[in-house]
């Protein structure tokens, strides 16, 4: 597999995430701390409301956490760990459904040790809908709140 990109960002932990590459996550931007992803939602992501599934919102979310949460170019340092969940809420606010894209902005809040914060807020926009710094990736449909914590590579 190859990594996921657009507009020429990668991530090196998307290589072999299938996941993510089921899901069809594009990456928008990385910055130390932050990622923006992107995905459409399709019929095999809804629930039997109709709905976008939770558990889709939920993954969809924890790829954007893990990529704010690890450097897309580590250091050989870096290299020898990882970043990871410790734990993490979510919260759901509006239904997104069939057709519509989805955006994932993650941002780091705190960092101590080994120890990290960080919000995620994910949004729902028609297909055709223009995004903008005005009009933004959406309207907001979930906030996802990961604590991390890193952990030596096995």
């Amino acid at each position: 597999m190859v990594e996921t990109t657009l507009s020429g960002a990668s991530h090196h932990i998307l290589t072999n995430d299938y996941a993510s590459e089921w899901m069809g996550i594009e990456v928008l931007k990385l910055d130390d701390g932050h990622a923006t992803i992107r995905m459409q939602l399709r019929q095999e992501m809804l629930n039997g409301f109709g709905m976008a599934h939770g558990g889709m919102i939920f993954a969809f979310g924890d790829t954007a956490f893990a990529l704010a949460c690890n450097p897309a170019n580590p250091t050989p340092k870096q290299a020898a760990n990882i970043t990871v969940a410790s734990g993490v809420d979510i919260n759901f606010i509006k239904p997104a459904f069939q057709g519509q894209v989805i955006t994932a902005v993650a941002n780091r809040r705190a960092s101590t040790g080994r120890s990290g914060l960080y919000d995620i807020q994910i949004y729902a926009a028609s297909p055709d809908a223009p995004s903008s710094a005005d009009t933004g990736p959406g309207e907001l449909i979930a906030e996802f709140r990961g604590r991390s914590r890193t952990i030596s590579k096995k």
